[in-house]
């Protein structure tokens, strides 16, 4: 005879409850990250390419994954930041030699346009920071106009290809590279201004570039050869200025756009930090062969100082 069981008395709830999430134990989920597997709470979680993932899953996975570069080394879709930045500052020196000079269409005629624009004896009296402050100046509006066009269309692709740092670089040593052009070869009894020459460094530096991504640079070549043509052609352009600039913005970009990727900056610092000797060791030379030289304190006149 088989005794019937005692019926249970326990009335428990034995249903298993969901656990916390790891971020905010008081909120339950039935959620768990895809990849670590925790729990986790709908805010805590974002969708991937497979189910969803933890905050600090995802994160860890944008660490690792390798962000595109150009050829140079630059962050692909940079925004250019360099090149308005450089606009705004030859427009405000305009504006402040034009003020000035009372004259914007003669604004070389002020005080400042005379103690920044390159004149070789100058700089050989030790004025070298001409090299520099001069290709800043422009004479009247349409100089500064065709300039600025110039740096605007050429600057804004060649900076999101080099990246900011990069593209500052090559920009400043096709200046000084147009400067100490001028103070090699120039005449001794004409000055001259514009940021024509670090503006023909950026027309090689797209030359250049289009030559490393394997693009036609036919369009490139023909803007170069016509405003080569132009500076022989127009009186009163430095050709000298322009051919200086031209060749060592070629030069430092070429360093940026071929440079190994194993060895990217060390090729790349190199490159510039041996352009920038050469340039100085020309200068020196060049300075050392025109001698000392002694200029009037408005600049109107320099005599050379021989024993």
């Amino acid at each position: 005879m088989t005794v019937p069981s005692e019926p249970s008395h326990e009335t428990g709830d034995t249903t298993p409850r969901p656990p916390g999430c790891f971020r905010h134990p008081d909120r339950e989920t039935w959620l768990r990250c895809t990849r670590c597997e925790r729990p986790a709470c709908p805010d805590c979680l974002r969708e991937a390419a497979v189910g969803s993932q933890c905050v600090e899953c995802v994160s860890a996975g944008q660490r690792d994954v390798r962000r595109p570069v150009t050829v140079a080394g630059a962050r692909v879709a940079t925004k250019p930041v360099v090149v308005p930045v450089l606009l705004a500052i030859n427009v405000l020196v305009f504006v402040a030699t034009a003020i000035l000079a009372r004259d914007p269409m003669n604004n070389a005629n002020s005080e400042l346009f005379a103690q920044w624009s390159l004149w070789p004896p100058q700089v050989a009296a030790g004025e070298w920071w001409r090299l520099l402050t001069a290709g800043f100046l422009h004479i009247g509006p349409f100089h500064l106009l065709v300039n600025m066009y110039a740096l605007w269309i050429l600057g804004r692709d060649l900076e999101s290809l080099l990246g900011r740092l990069r593209f500052v670089a090559v920009y400043l040593v096709s200046l000084f590279g147009g400067s100490i052009a001028v103070f090699l070869l120039g005449s001794m009894q004409t000055s001259v201004a514009g940021a024509s020459g670090a503006v023909f460094g950026l027309m090689g530096g797209v030359a250049v570039a289009a030559l490393r991504l394997k693009v036609n640079p036919r369009q490139a070549l023909l803007l170069i050869g016509i405003n080569l043509v132009i500076s022989v052609l127009i009186p009163g352009i430095s050709l000298l200025g322009h051919l200086g600039g031209l060749l060592v913005g070629s030069l430092a970009t070429a360093g940026m756009v071929f440079a190994p990727r194993e060895r990217r900056t060390a090729v790349q610092v190199g490159t510039i930090v041996g352009i920038l000797v050469l340039l100085a060791v020309a200068f020196l030379l060049r300075d050392a062969q025109l001698g000392p030289w002694g200029c009037a304190a408005d600049g109107t006149w320099c005599v050379p100082l021989t024993l």
